[in-house]
């Protein structure tokens, strides 16, 4: 069965976004990234864990991912819901196990998934490039949402390139990353780099089969 045919699922993501302390964009981009391998990794996700099987079936079929925002009594009701919380420096995104296209829990289905906007209330320093690094496009411009599970999908590719013993480090040392918009020179370098290439489906936002994520692992640089 293609990917296209299998049954449909999709990982859904909830930005804790109170009105007078957004989170910083770049800051979000990396705490999603980081839910995303933190539940690949998570043992209810692996082997006959509770979530292995639903895991399983979403891998299987397009790797889809929806970013909504929540505030206040939203988020204290996500939060409830099975699932896993990660915190970044300003950020914090819980992530939820895979859930049929149109199977969507109430706390979470009610919730908004457009039109949100983040800004760098200061430029993100230089990414320490001895370590993971995501490099955004230069060309696309997305929404914040659909920035972060971008980032989240060039987390994943590079999470089934690695070895056991290089995801077991990876994870240990507690998922650390970059996510940085590529320069405009560089770009075209990275995505024939035989790095991995998020490739977009075209089902939001943006055209098919743009190129929005280049995945560099120090791993994955030979």
């Amino acid at each position: 069965m293609s990917r296209d045919e299998a049954p449909q699922f999709v990982l859904p993501l909830v930005l804790h976004l109170e009105k007078t302390a957004p989170p910083a964009r770049t800051d979000a981009l990396e705490t999603a990234a980081r839910a995303v391998l933190v539940m690949l990794s998570d043992p209810r996700s692996l082997d006959d864990g509770e979530w292995a099987q639903v895991m399983r079936d979403w891998q299987d079929a397009r790797i889809r991912k929806v970013v909504r925002r929540a505030r206040g009594a939203e988020w204290r009701k996500a939060c409830a819901l099975p699932g896993l919380t990660v915190t970044g420096k300003s950020a914090e995104v819980r992530v939820f196990p895979p859930v049929p296209l149109d199977g969507w829990p109430k706390e979470l289905a009610k919730l908004q998934v457009s039109g949100t906007e983040l800004d760098d209330p200061e430029p993100p320093a230089d990414p320490d490039l001895t370590g993971p690094v995501l490099w955004m496009s230069p060309d696309v411009d997305m929404s914040a949402g659909k920035a972060m599970a971008q980032a989240g999908h060039g987390a994943q590719l590079a999470w089934w390139e690695l070895s056991d013993t290089e995801r077991a480090d990876w994870r240990d040392a507690g998922f650390p990353l970059a996510v940085r918009t590529a320069a405009g020179d560089a770009w075209a370098a990275l995505t024939t780099s035989g790095l991995p290439v998020v490739r977009d489906a075209g089902f939001t936002e943006i055209a098919p089969g743009s190129c929005t994520v280049v995945a560099d692992h120090p791993a994955l640089r030979r």
